[in-house]
Parts: structure tokens; C-alpha cells; sequence
């Protein structure tokens, strides 16, 4: 593991998907998604997908040019095709346009379909956030997770974000699954066993084999619960909006499917807190106050504003992430 800074990353994450396609705007917008995964101690959704979404764009997989286009547009409903693009900049503009509309509408929803992985969810919320609103994100991706009581691989990790605009914000972020799938990988390159109860073999058997659960299935967070969570998800995105179910999308982390773009959904609610209150009054203070003198802490409440990095802040990296970053930007000339 290495420390380094986090704006030199960030420049370069942001140099190497420009030139691999990319327009300056969406790729500085993707590399501060997915550096900020870093800075919040997210690793597993930061700089070790880069080359996994750079090896996409170069096989097909990703369209580095694709741009939104509207399919529907009312003013508390807009959902874009998002053509293959990089999911990180189109759920980000689909988070941005729902602050804004539901500054003018009291709520909102946006949704990307035909889009791509977007990294940590968490980090969507904050254009709702810095608005002084509730934000809620959803999205979907390859079936990794298999329904209560079966055996097959029908739902993804599922993941759900809030933020809420208490004072530090709240930031909610998990996956429906015992855990994020990112973290699996992580683990699978770094040779580390995983905790008991996380994952299945493809056979269905428990593992604590990291490589073994990539190619097989994760366990739901809480049992059944967790797949009731997950089928909610999955519901709100693509069965909803699509175009593909979780079972048809292609997994990332398989070289062999980086051509076949994955087609997934992300879907964004926008609230507006001042206009919720039945007397007028917000509690956000009190609730804040109340948890910090119980002795705990408001979920998320030391990540920092992901849209105010400090390019002086560091980061810790594995050193095999930074050894293929450094591969692609030789073969990329950046």
C-alpha cells in the first residue's frame, strides 16, 4: 500500500479517460467520482476500477462519447438514455438536474438507463445535499446475489444511498448484499480471505475464498430482509427502466465480457427538506444533536464533500492498482 496525493491521481485517473474517449468535462467529473471513493476509504469503488473501465471503453464495452438523451421529460420526471456511457458523469448530471428540479417542484426523480457502473452511491447524493435536500439513489448491476431460497444468481449488490442535510450531512451507503462486491475484489487481488458468511460458491456452498465468490454469489445483508431490499432495487431500475435485469447484465471484472456493454439503471430522488415539515419546524438539528449525546455518530458524517477534494490530500492505494494504472498510462501515452 502506498500513499499519495490525491490530486496528481485525480489528474491523471481524469488524462487517461480523456484519452481514451472521454470529453474533458465527463472525464474530470468520472476521475473525482472515482477518486473521492478513495478519499472516503472506499477502495473497492475507487482507483482499482479504473482499468476495468478503461479496458471496457478500449474493447467496445463502454461508449466513451455517448452523450443523454431524453426519453421522458415532465417536471418532477426525467429519465435519459444513457447510450453506454460511463456511468460516474451521467448519474452525476442526473443528480445535479433532480436538485434542480426539485428546488422548483419540492421533489424529483431522475433515472440513466443503458448506462454503466457509477462506483460508490454515496457520492450522488450530494448535489441534493448541498441544496439543502434529501437525495435517495439507486442502482443496479450484474446478478451476483441469488433470490431467498434459490440457487441462481437473479439480483445484483443492489446498492441504496440517502444523504440528508443534518449538520455534519448523513450519508447512507450499502449494498444489500452482506457486502459490496468491489470489497470481494478487492480482497480476490490483494490474496485475502473473506469473513464467513459473505459468500457462496457458484454451487451454492459457503467460501471464504475471495476468488471463489467472484465467480459465484454473494449472501443477502440480513437474510431475507435483505433480498426484500434487493428486489426493490432491482424493481426501481431495471426492471423499471432497464433495458436489462440484473441476470443479463455483464460483469465487470470478466475480461472475456468487456466488449458487451452492461446496460444498467441508476435512479435518483430529490426532496426538498424545508417543505416536508407538517409544522413548519425541522428536526434535522435536534435528531443530530440527540445521536452525538447517545455516544454514536450520524451514518457517514466524516466523509468529506466529494465536489470539495483537496487536491493536497492523500490517498492510500494498493500497489498493484498503481502498477496497471502506470500500465495503461504507458500504453495510452498519458
Amino acid at each position: 500500500m502506498a500513499k499519495v496525493e490525491l490530486g496528481k491521481y485525480r489528474n491523471l485517473a481524469t488524462a487517461l479517460l480523456e484519452k481514451s474517449g472521454l470529453s474533458e468535462v465527463n472525464a474530470k467529473v468520472s476521475a473525482n467520482a472515482i477518486i473521492a471513493s478513495d478519499r472516503w476509504n472506499i477502495p473497492s469503488h475507487g482507483l482499482m476500477r479504473l482499468p476495468f473501465y478503461l479496458e471496457r471503453i478500449m474493447a467496445g464495452g463502454i461508449n466513451p462519447r455517448a452523450e443523454l438523451s431524453v426519453v421522458t421529460d415532465m417536471p418532477s420526471l426525467v429519465i435519459f438514455d444513457g447510450h453506454d456511457g460511463l456511468g460516474h458523469w451521467q448519474l452525476h448530471h442526473a443528480s445535479d438536474l433532480a436538485a434542480k428540479r426539485a428546488q422548483e417542484n419540492g421533489i424529483a426523480a431522475v433515472g440513466v438507463g443503458r448506462s454503466s457502473h457509477c462506483g460508490a452511491l454515496g457520492i450522488y447524493t450530494w448535489p441534493m445535499i448541498n441544496r439543502n435536500l434529501v437525495g435517495i439513489v439507486f442502482s443496479t448491476g450484474p446478478a451476483v446475489m441469488p433470490p431467498w431460497g434459490g440457487k441462481k444468481p437473479l439480483l445484483s449488490t443492489s446498492p441504496i444511498a440517502a444523504g440528508i442535510p443534518t449538520s455534519p450531512p448523513t450519508v447512507i451507503d450499502l449494498a444489500t448484499s452482506a457486502v459490496a462486491r468491489g470489497k470481494i475484489a478487492a480482497k480476490s487481488q490483494n490474496g485475502e480471505p473473506l469473513e464467513p458468511g459473505w459468500a457462496f460458491t457458484k454451487e451454492g456452498l459457503p467460501t471464504i475464498d475471495a476468488k471463489e465468490a467472484l465467480a459465484g454469489m454473494l449472501a443477502p445483508l440480513g437474510g431475507v430482509k435483505g433480498f426484500a431490499l434487493a428486489t426493490l432495487v432491482e424493481s426501481l431500475t431495471g426492471v423499471l427502466i432497464g433495458p436489462r435485469l440484473a441476470r443479463d447484465i455483464p460483469d465487470m471484472f470478466a475480461s472475456d465480457q468487456a466488449a458487451l456493454p452492461q446496460e444498467i439503471a441508476h435512479f435518483v430522488i430529490a426532496i426538498d427538506a424545508s417543505k416536508l415539515s407538517v409544522n413548519g419546524e425541522s428536526r434535522l438539528k435536534d435528531f443530530a444533536e440527540a445521536v452525538v449525546d447517545s455516544g454514536g455518530r450520524l451514518p457517514g458524517s466524516s466523509r468529506v464533500n466529494p465536489l470539495a477534494l483537496h487536491a493536497q490530500d492523500e490517498i492510500t492505494v494498493a500497489d498493484n492498482v498503481i502498477s496497471s494504472i502506470n500500465l495503461w498510462a504507458e500504453k495510452l501515452g498519458v
